[in-house]
């Protein structure tokens, strides 16, 4: 349910009475289809399929079950009931997989949260063999990898050695690392210093990114560079991503587990599609982006209702999706990066080439954002488009973006450290105490407020970039200078325009 992985207790009772066999305990089809796979699995596998009422219960009964992730739990429970399998030997066992007809053990989607589940219990988990990479990621010693029924059954009875899964991503990571140095030393952008800016403090701080500029100018290729200036994850967060990522059924490459998520949704993309939902609800583009960046590109082109549906995420950090019987939680703790045009036809701020849209063309287009979701980026950066020598001319200082990273990554601890968390997530309170502002700040603060009618959650977003620019400068306290390029970055008359 959501990603967490809910205990169900498979129970079986033999009766005597005409041969059936019944599954309750609110099965869907696929867990009713079970029936013949079990019924196929225990035959073909030299096992006697008991030819008696068999009545499997799934406790608890108010949930509804769904998958074929039940089946091997099912037949290991009729097999205990019958005598053919010690009970004592499956105490404390928790049993995951999907039978083929001849007992071969099938992948099952969502293992990883199951895995977790299991080791916070402290219970022996088995599953599917061909979910070995989730498995090894997890490096929980009580798992067991199977491939088929009788393979398990050997180990239970004949007392075999079980097939546990280790994983040593030491080297996985260290041969990551190089490669993500030589792809990083190869992004080099001409020109666009004040985005180049915008992009690190919004890195190192964790804070959302707004970009508008003509097309061409490099927006999409920056969102693509800023991802890969992020530290990697920790071992906790990249389990976190890698449980969603099982839930979502999507692989988890072992190579690139700790590397940061980065989702980019078409524009066409509807509000189920961008924060989750469904008849049976699964996880949207904003919780695979969990821990990583969230990058829509031509942001004025979504819906207006899909990108007002990211506002309390923003704010949250999940998302809840309530159902007719239940709630699910999904995480959601992303960084917002979007582009845009600065009108349809792209031209408006280009002074080589001459708009085509009309006034209330421009109007509509960029009322498309509304004041609450603009308020939520706190960096704003207008770009040029690049002139013809500018391009065509050779980087003679290309950028040392390996050292940019890694002053990213140490402000970023710096912050861990300091305060616990990114500047991006400090409370008003934390501000008080973490971001405090002299007098001469104040003033020029409060004079940009009234100029700019900036509204209360804007200048709470300023103070925490000016708080970040600090960090980056290895400063104690925020002086002037922090401040004015912290309000620089909201001066797009852009915005201006569209707020008057």
């Amino acid at each position: 349910m959501g990603v967490e992985a809910l205990e169900v207790t498979v129970e079986t009772h033999l009766s005597n009475g005409l041969p059936g066999f019944a599954i309750v305990g609110l099965p869907e089809t696929a867990v009713k289809e079970s029936k013949e796979r079990v019924r196929s699995a225990l035959i073909n596998s030299g096992l006697d399929f008991p030819t008696r009422r068999i009545t499997v219960n799934l406790a608890p009964a108010d949930i509804p079950k769904a998958g074929g992730r039940f089946d091997l739990a099912i037949a290991l429970s009729i097999l205990a009931a019958s005598g053919q399998v010690p009970i004592e030997k499956l105490t404390d066992l928790e049993l995951v997989g999907e039978l083929a007809l001849d007992g071969r053990v099938r992948p099952v989607q969502g293992v990883l949260p199951s895995i977790l589940a299991a080791q916070k219990a402290g219970r022996r988990i088995v599953l599917p063999a061909c979910n070995a990479e989730e498995i090894a990621l997890a490096e929980y010693e009580s798992s067991t990898a199977i491939c088929s029924l009788g393979e398990y059954l050997a180990v239970l009875l004949q007392n075999a050695e079980p097939r546990t899964q280790v994983w040593n991503s030491e080297g996985i990571d260290a041969e990551r690392e190089r490669a993500s140095d030589e792809e990083l030393a190869r992004y080099q952008v001409h020109g666009q210093a004040q985005a180049k800016r915008a992009i690190q403090i919004a890195a190192a701080g964790g804070h959302n990114l707004l970009m508008l500029g003509p097309p061409g100018c490099g927006k999409t290729l920056l969102a693509q560079l800023m991802v890969r200036l992020l530290p990697d994850m920790s071992r906790n967060e990249a389990l976190e991503t890698a449980a969603i990522r099982s839930v979502a059924n999507l692989p988890v490459n072992g190579s690139q587990w700790k590397q940061r998520p980065i989702r980019t949704p078409h524009h066409s993309a509807t509000a189920v599609a961008l924060v989750g939902g469904g008849t049976r609800a699964r996880p949207g583009e904003i919780t695979l982006a969990h821990r990583g960046l969230l990058f829509l590109d031509e942001l004025a082109e979504f819906k207006p209702s899909v990108l007002d549906c990211l506002r309390e995420p923003l704010e949250s950090g999940r998302i809840t999706i309530s159902r007719a019987n239940y709630q699910v939680m999904f995480p959601a703790e992303f960084q917002l990066v979007a582009a845009m045009n600065p009108c349809p036809c792209g031209q408006a701020s280009n002074p080589a080439v001459a708009c085509r849209c009309s006034p209330d063309k421009v109007s509509r287009y960029l009322s498309k954002l509304s004041g609450p979701l603009l308020d939520r980026f706190d960096l704003i950066v207008e770009m040029s488009s690049i002139g013809r020598d500018e391009l065509l001319t050779p980087i003679s200082n290309p950028d040392d973006w390996l050292a940019v990273r890694v002053a990213i990554n140490s402000c970023q601890q710096r912050q861990c450290v300091q305060r616990g968390k990114l500047n991006r997530n400090l409370s008003h309170k934390e501000l008080d105490e973490y971001a405090v502002l002299g007098k001469a700040e104040k003033q020029v603060l409060a004079s940009a407020m009234e100029r700019f009618n900036l509204s209360a959650r804007t200048v709470h977003r300023i103070v925490r970039v000016a708080r970040t620019v600090a960090d980056m400068h290895e400063a104690e306290f925020i002086n002037r200078e922090h401040l004015l390029e912290a309000i620089g970055f909201r001066r797009s008359q852009l915005i201006q325009d569209l707020a008057a």
